[in-house]
């Protein structure tokens, strides 16, 4: 699977495995995700060869028991800011990974065996919510798979940054999780002054999800700083073209309209 053919694909039909492998080897081309590949199909095999339990609090332990009780795969706290946290074929070698990188396996697996599973959005943070008859589950990939209360989840939530106006957190799209895996590195990189960097990651969120308009704003601002001003052009002209914000197309068209005066 090539970056720009998930670009092309509704937000069910994105295979989030095959999808991280892909956003993975494009730093690393080299990286085989067999293991990756032969871990989650093992895993769901073993899912479907068990009694499968019904509620959501069993589905949960059931998943952290395979994930982080068999495979020790848990959060990287020694060296949270290592890329490596972020792709998922490392990930399932090193043991250790991102929030949202454990999320996606966690996710994954839930629904390849037909289970009802969410990536929830927290400030700073991403966990899981597993569905089963009649009540539902959270789960912390981060800390070994551990099941919490949405008490929990709300003082995650204002460590983060956030004051939560409830225990109820959004869910992300198969599309905001792959973004939010690589805007983990975007953001290291923005901070860090390695603009060129940062603006590959933002070229491939932009093929990722060229629907949305704030990656082509940030994606044209960094090409103008690596002086890439009709490379710029083109992205403002593609943000023009998504947008339906009657301000924030007036707010594209004179950026467009700087570009072209610093050009003359």
């Amino acid at each position: 699977m090539e970056l720009n053919e998930l670009g092309l694909l509704d937000d069910v039909d994105i295979d989030l495995v095959e999808a991280s492998i892909a956003i993975a080897r494009c730093d690393r081309p080299e990286a085989d995700p067999a293991r990756l590949r032969r871990l989650v199909s093992g895993w769901a095999i073993a899912l479907q060869r068990d009694t499968q339990p019904v509620s959501g609090s069993g589905r949960a332990r059931r998943l952290s028991g395979l994930i982080a009780g068999e495979a020790g795969l848990t959060g990287a706290s020694e060296d949270y800011d290592n890329p490596l946290n972020a792709d998922l074929i490392a990930v399932v070698e090193r043991g250790r990974g991102l929030p949202v990188a454990l999320s996606i396996l966690y996710v994954a697996l839930a629904r390849r065996v037909g289970w009802g599973a969410e990536a929830l959005n927290l400030p700073g943070h991403v966990i899981v919510e597993v569905t089963g008859g009649v009540d539902a589950a959270l789960i912390d990939p981060f800390d070994h798979g551990m099941g919490i209360s949405r008490e929990r989840a709300m003082e995650i939530a204002r460590h983060g940054g956030g004051e939560p106006a409830s225990a109820r957190f959004d869910p992300m799209t198969n599309r905001q999780l792959l973004i939010r895996l690589i805007t983990n590195q975007a953001s290291r990189a923005r901070s860090s002054g390695d603009t060129k960097r940062a603006l590959r990651l933002y070229e491939r969120m932009t093929m990722i999800a060229p629907r949305l308009s704030t990656l082509w704003w940030e994606r044209a601002r960094l090409e103008q700083l690596v002086g890439a001003n009709k490379a710029a052009r083109g992205s403002l002209t593609a943000m023009l073209e998504t947008t339906h914000d009657t301000a924030m197309a007036r707010r594209i068209q004179a950026a467009l309209a700087a570009l072209a005066r610093s050009d003359s």
